[in-house]
């Protein structure tokens, strides 16, 4: 359940990569406080990362001010029309300087948002690279709190080499978060996947 409270999250700094698999459990007990609660992001967007920016459709859908922070990107990973999603699309940015990326992706356990982890990635890569690395990027869903957080750790894991529970404590210390027990499972996944080929930092 999403629930406010006020304490925060472990500090990324503090984080310190255990020995063993990754577990959804130990990612939800970065995500909450002591007693399992789970705080709703008191912002409309946070910067998660130098130039990524985690947020919610009202700013995804004013494009005046998106150029005002100077967003190059948009990663939309909540695309389509229904009451789950954000109907935005390429059009919609067209004459704004934005370029936009959709994914059609739902915020249930049972969709797996990791068949596009890499498809996401990669556009937060680029975007980063646009205009000799001064792109800026904003990573959405509908509230900025399950669908974008979880696309922002993949591309942490698989850019930045992070053990998953770096990745999430990074991102939960700019901005409230609780990805779907599905998503955080398939991060977990990820983590094994990319520990087991030397693709993580170990340290």
């Amino acid at each position: 359940m999403k629930k406010q409270h006020q304490s925060p999250a472990k500090l990324a700094a503090e984080v310190r990569v255990p020995e063993g698999e990754a577990t959804v459990q130990q990612l939800n007990e970065l995500l909450s406080d002591g007693s399992g609660f789970y705080s709703l992001p008191a912002q409309h967007f946070n910067e998660v990362f130098p130039r990524i920016y985690i947020g919610n459709a009202f700013v995804a859908q004013n494009v005046m001010r998106l150029q005002r922070l100077g967003i190059t990107h948009i990663l939309n990973t909540a695309e389509g029309n229904s009451f789950m999603h954000v109907n935005t699309n390429a059009e919609f940015y067209a004459g704004s300087g934005i370029t936009y990326h959709g994914i059609k992706a739902n915020d249930t356990e049972q969709f797996n948002l990791s068949a596009f982890f890499e498809e996401g990635a990669d556009f937060i890569d680029k975007a980063l690279a646009h205009a000799n690395g001064k792109g800026k990027v904003y990573v959405h869903c509908r509230e900025g709190y399950s669908r974008s957080p979880t696309m922002v750790i993949a591309y942490l894991m698989l850019h930045h080499k992070m053990d998953v529970r770096v990745a999430t404590a990074t991102v939960r210390h700019k901005r409230e978060i609780g990805p779907n027990d599905g998503f955080l499972r398939q991060l977990c996944q990820l983590n094994e996947k990319l520990a087991k080929e030397g693709k993580l930092k170990t340290k």
